[in-house]
């Protein structure tokens, strides 16, 4: 057999005993440093050297101490996955059980919060702690779809000997990541295990559609909180002199006046009434809504515009965690962070990196190897400017001159934005940025 790589839907048409002893012996040539009959997929191989370097042993169990039971409750009843369990239980329970196999779901931690399906697969998972309450990260349990998901931020399918520690050999697991349609934020992940026999690499369609369709019933439900915020604000506006606008806890605009429209305003973590400054629209009055917030802008020509003007000095990228990046702006007039999505990471990394300025031709060869996709680089740079026109200048784009820029890379440069294939992002991870 040449060395190609490994390839699910050839696995699977293989004979299940011959798939086995080839996964086998795949992990174990690598692992050992030698080559094997055929290469490990590439998100396997990834992860497995992640392991390595964590010094994790192939050897351990998967045993973790489990959330109390107060704790558990606590996570089940704060997240927004509580909300579309339905549905999950729904889609996907019903066709786990009756393939002999289970679902679960864990929060962004990668901790398990429920878990329905076949009551006999149900007992086994008991003995490998797939568990309520038990940490499904890669850091606890290896090399597995749960925690692999997590840290590649994108649905992942871990069938017998790809799993890194060998306790989960027996098992085969699809798992896709579920996040907030309003800011992004990682929610958790939703996941079908079973015994490996029962694997099928259509699995991790089925998974990825669900994720997606429970997405988009959140997405639904934040629609209709706006269309009552905008009742509710909509007379409000209609009195209000001068610049005003009524967003949710999240930043979504719900009604304007006075001023050009836009989808999402940046909100600081500690948001509260009072005034306060924010980039994207200077020194604001904020009064609470009922489900969000009225923003006063105040006159521009005041002390309000002189503090905006020097707002803003430090600028700190944290790329440290595995699947969630952000931008921390400070200055004078205070100290905001805001989440990034994985292009907006990967775009202010590349400025990060290149203080004289980027074009959006060189941003386009830089993210996508392609320097004709500049229509697909400005429209990306629009949206990231949107919040940080105080430090992001264009023509070309590059951060301020003079803001003070600090990345915050992980430990090892090969955990860099795990996710990404922009040609510059490897090239660091590498070591030649």
């Amino acid at each position: 057999m040449n060395n190609t790589r490994l390839d699910m839907h050839r696995l699977a048409a293989m004979d299940a005993a011959q798939a086995t002893r080839l996964l086998h012996r795949v992990r174990e040539e690598t692992l050992a440093g030698r080559t094997p009959p055929i290469a490990p997929r590439r998100v396997i191989d990834a992860s497995w050297k992640r392991m390595v370097r964590l010094g994790l042993d192939p050897d351990q169990g998967t045993s973790t101490v489990l959330l109390q039971r107060d704790e558990l409750e606590e996570r089940r009843r704060t997240t927004v996955l509580g909300e579309v369990m339905r549905t999950l239980s729904t889609m996907l329970a019903g066709i786990a059980d009756a393939s002999m196999q289970i679902m679960v779901v864990t929060d962004e931690q990668g901790r398990v919060l429920w878990r329905e399906g076949n009551l006999s697969v149900l007992r086994q998972a008991n003995g490998i702690c797939l568990e309520e309450g038990a940490a499904w990260s890669e850091h606890t349990a290896g090399t597995n779809a749960v925690g692999t998901a997590l840290a590649m931020g994108r649905a992942v399918q871990v069938h017998s000997a790809e799993h890194y520690v060998h306790t989960l050999h027996n098992w085969t697991c699809a798992a896709a990541p579920v996040h907030d349609p309003r800011d992004q934020r990682l929610l958790g992940i939703v996941d079908v295990s079973g015994p490996a026999s029962g694997f099928h690499p259509s699995t991790l369609a089925l998974v990825g559609s669900v994720a997606q369709l429970a997405e988009a019933e959140m997405r639904d439900r934040h629609l209709r909180s706006i269309e009552r915020l905008r009742s509710v604000a909509a007379p409000i506006l209609c009195r209000v002199g001068g610049r005003a606008v009524a967003v949710d806890g999240h930043g979504w605009t719900a009604a304007v006046t006075g001023m050009a429209p836009v989808d999402r305003i940046a909100l600081p973590k500690s948001f509260r009434a009072g005034r306060t400054w924010l980039p994207s629209l200077g020194m604001c009055a904020v009064e609470p809504l009922p489900g969000g917030w009225l923003l006063r802008v105040e006159d521009e020509t005041g002390a309000g515009a002189a503090q905006g003007a020097e707002a803003a000095s430090r600028v700190v990228l944290d790329l440290s965690r595995p699947r969630r990046w952000s931008v921390a702006v400070s200055g004078p007039a205070g100290s905001w962070t805001q989440e990034l999505s994985p292009r907006h990471a990967e775009l202010l990394y590349v400025l990060a990196l290149h203080r004289d300025g980027r074009t959006a031709a060189e941003l386009a060869e830089d993210v996508f190897g392609d320097r004709t996709r500049t229509v697909t680089v400005r429209a990306e740079m629009s949206r990231v400017r949107r919040n940080l026109a105080s430090v992001l200048a264009h023509r070309p784009y590059r951060f301020s001159e003079e803001v003070e820029v600090e990345v915050v890379a992980p430990d090892h440069p090969a955990d860099l934005l795990p996710h990404s294939t922009a040609p510059a992002v490897r090239s660091a991870r590498l070591g030649h940025a």
